[in-house]
């Protein structure tokens, strides 16, 4: 991955290309960190609160309970449902670290692997936030070869959703902003 010759004016201006790590046990974790011009709260509630569909992602979240916190689980789904039940097989997941306004991590379970993101927002100067993506994935499945073959293909994946998943802060900032304004039905 390369770095961008100018950043975008929602990028901010601390921007670092997502570093993979190789952890013990055969998990591969991606760190990727990106400084947005939006305040603490902000990227907070538009990263943070799992809502019903989130139209940047294109996914829809069933949420086992009336909020996020540590424990809320939750399915999610590609595109909308609109009330329907999310497909046989979708993906299941829980919140499994929660410290308001600073951290969230989720556990993400498919059925040869786990997934466990952390969001971390923290203040920086002008009113800005860093935040920082930590992804975390755990094959379930296959021997040693079949992992050593595999750990290439998914740095690069993790490391690709990490690049994408800072690119969107700003659209997600814009959407929760617009969320809040709507009128309640």
């Amino acid at each position: 991955m390369s770095k961008p010759d100018a950043p975008a004016s929602d990028r901010g201006s601390a921007w670092r290309p997502a570093k993979a790590t190789t952890a013990p046990g055969w998990l591969t974790v991606v760190q990727g960190t990106r400084r947005v011009p939006f305040t603490r709260a902000r990227v907070w509630e538009a990263l943070a609160v799992l809502r019903p569909y989130c139209a940047v992602c294109d996914v829809t979240y069933v949420v086992d309970g009336p909020s996020t916190k540590h424990g809320t689980e939750f399915v999610c789904a590609p595109g909308r449902l609109d009330g329907q039940a999310p497909p046989a097989g979708a993906p299941r997941g829980r919140v499994v670290e929660w410290e308001p306004q600073h951290r969230v991590g989720t556990r993400l379970e498919l059925t040869p692997e786990v997934w466990v993101t952390t969001i971390e927002v923290s203040d920086a100067p002008d009113q800005s936030t860093d935040v920082a993506i930590t992804l975390t994935h755990e094959p379930l499945t296959g021997g040693l070869l079949k992992r050593r073959r595999q750990r290439k293909t998914v740095r690069s994946i993790a490391e690709e959703t990490i690049e994408s998943e800072l690119g969107k802060v700003a659209d997600h900032v814009r959407q929760a902003e617009a969320a809040s304004e709507a009128p309640s039905a």
